[in-house]
């Protein structure tokens, strides 16, 4: 036959000590704030993210300008190799004509395959010098999903460590008044005088 354990913490018996009660308030507070304040914090950074990143796109947009240009400069045969999912560009000179200008030409990155006289696609800014293109609505939103995510896992460890911090001072306390408590009930088990 098995005897009901759940809840104990919090119903009165003989077996319960301060430390059981503050330990049980304790976990529920905990899962509160896990269903709770852990997805708000996530929400609340990545709206935060979303928004300035979405600022910083526009940004770029107007201080930016695309430009078809055509590569003139000495393309490099030699690449020192290096893994990863980026695409690796190099800096060549690359000459485009504006609308109702004249031919102009400076030096921008384009990307690894190109080769001399290609068309590329190559961003300015309003100074002239080449500058990655300005995010995109895709950039946008992994920058926003990478900082909620991060914003809810921070929050997630912090509130498990302060919960795991809570459990050892409890049980410390919890094994000092076990302590107190034999002190004082071991004389009549053990029928010996106290010292």
């Amino acid at each position: 036959m098995r005897s009901r354990m759940h809840g104990w913490r919090w119903r009165k018996n003989p077996l319960r000590r301060r430390s059981d009660v503050v330990e049980a308030w304790t976990a529920l507070a905990v899962a509160v704030l896990l269903l709770v304040a852990v997805p708000l914090a996530g929400a609340v950074a990545g709206l935060w993210a979303h928004d300035e990143a979405r600022t910083v796109a526009v940004q770029q947009r107007a201080e930016r300008h695309r430009v078809r240009a055509e590569v003139v400069g000495r393309v490099p045969e030699n690449l020192p190799s290096a893994d990863g999912v980026r695409q690796r560009t190099y800096r060549v000179t690359v000459r485009w004509t504006p609308p109702g200008g004249t031919a102009r030409t400076a030096e921008a990155r384009v990307p690894e395959g190109t080769h001399k006289g290609d068309l590329v696609n190559v961003w300015f800014d309003a100074h002239g010098r080449s500058v990655p293109p300005p995010p995109t609505g895709t950039a946008v939103w992994q920058h926003t999903l990478t900082m909620g995510a991060c914003a809810a896992g921070g929050t997630a460890a912090l509130v498990l460590l302060g919960h795991t911090v809570i459990r050892r001072v409890a049980m410390r306390h919890r094994l000092d008044e076990w302590d107190r408590e034999w002190t004082r009930t071991e004389p009549e088990w053990t029928r010996r005088r106290p010292a």
